[in-house]
């Protein structure tokens, strides 16, 4: 896999990773299109909602999760498919269990855990079952290969083929298996949780959300298929995803580096094989960088005369060799998804209900307390 390998076996399969999405984002049957199918799905299943309350966190993990699988199987589910369903709760327990008492007692304990009863076996099940779905698509792409490849699977088992007498090469099946199962994980909870922060906040900022809508309509014709390059004429839109991205800080700590060789940082003594990670939180939250680091402010992310500017200190996909592989598809899909619920929705609080929970919940990744929002078609 990619997520927990180091040195020569990271090296190959991460700079292999990027290759792979580079080609699958400028292909014919493209990363763009695979959203924007996602986006009018999701609007589909919104606007069926006739205006009433609703939970849209299923609705949200199910096109998030359809698009990593569009990337790495070629095809995507409909929302019936009970392996489908198994996979998004498979994903969710995985990446929850880390942040519990029985995912670090597994860190310290791995051989005794798995001889242990507890709810841990429930999600030792759940990774099995990934496991086995991802080798049964990988079986259904060996025996069906043929032509130009078409996802990562294809991209993967042609390049174990073209390295099979290289004796250096990391390129197997089983990699291959961790490597999909590694995108999975990476790629449905953190953007999908993102999004249901994005929304929260605009039922908290109606001013904030009416701005945005107001240029959506200025900019772009009620029918025209939103794209990522529409990014650049919609520079408010864009500093609020950019904001929602801030401000929600959803992976508040990176994944681990570990120490080469013995150095100092900063006056501290760092040995050799101590494990680093990189505290994303102090710095999207920093004073010094930001002018309202605890407030929602869109305003960080534009100049004086509402250009939109990056700013160096904006790092939610994290830094370094390790930053998010999948950072340009999650930008990508942010901007399209919460682009087209804006033009379509109106989002408000259902009727009765004055206040906001905004307190997140402690895992690996920082989640929203559930909640119920109304989708007003405009």
């Amino acid at each position: 896999g990619i997520f927990l390998t180091s040195g020569h076996t990271w090296k190959q399969q991460r700079r292999f990773g990027m290759t792979v999405i580079r080609s699958l984002t400028l292909g014919k049957n493209n990363l763009e299109h695979q959203i924007q199918t996602e986006a009018c799905h999701l609007v589909d299943t919104f606007a069926n909602t006739k205006g009433k309350p609703f939970d849209p966190h299923t609705s949200i993990v199910r096109a998030i999760a359809n698009i990593i699988c569009a990337v790495v199987f070629g095809h995507r589910f409909s929302s019936e498919d009970e392996s489908f369903s198994k996979l998004i709760k498979a994903v969710y327990s995985v990446i929850y269990f880390q942040a519990t008492i029985w995912g670090r007692t597994y860190d310290a304990f791995p051989w005794l855990m798995h001889h242990l009863p507890g709810p841990h076996q429930k999600v030792f099940a759940y990774n099995d079952f990934m496991h086995s779905l991802v080798a049964k698509e990988v079986r259904t792409h060996e025996r069906q290969s043929a032509g130009d490849p078409q996802d990562l699977i294809d991209f993967y088992l042609a390049q174990i083929t073209k390295t099979k007498d290289d004796p250096t090469s990391t390129f197997n099946k089983d990699n291959m298996v961790q490597t999909v199962v590694d995108l999975l994980l990476g790629g449905t909870e953190t953007t999908s949780t993102t999004l249901l922060w994005a929304l929260l906040y605009m039922v908290q900022h109606p001013e904030i959300q009416e701005k945005v809508q107001r240029e959506i309509v200025a900019v772009l014709e009620p029918s025209h298929l939103i794209s990522y390059e529409d990014r650049k004429k919609l520079p408010y839109t864009n500093a609020v995803i950019h904001e929602a991205l801030r401000y929600s800080n959803v992976t508040s700590v990176g994944v681990p580096r570990q120490c080469v060789r013995n150095t100092t940082l900063l006056g501290f003594h760092i040995k050799k094989g101590t494990l680093v990670l990189p505290n994303l939180h102090s710095v999207v939250f920093d004073s010094e960088h930001w002018v309202t680091p605890w407030k929602f402010n869109p305003n960080h992310f534009l100049d004086a005369d509402g250009n939109f500017v990056n700013k160096e200190a904006f790092l939610p996909f994290s830094a370094g060799h390790r930053v998010c592989l999948g950072e340009h598809m999650a930008r990508v899909e942010l901007f399209i998804i919460f682009t087209n619920l804006l033009r379509a929705f109106t989002f408000q609080l259902p009727e009765g209900v004055k206040e906001i929970n905004l307190e997140y919940i402690l895992g690996a990744i920082l989640q929203p307390h559930p909640y119920k929002l109304r989708a007003i078609p405009r």
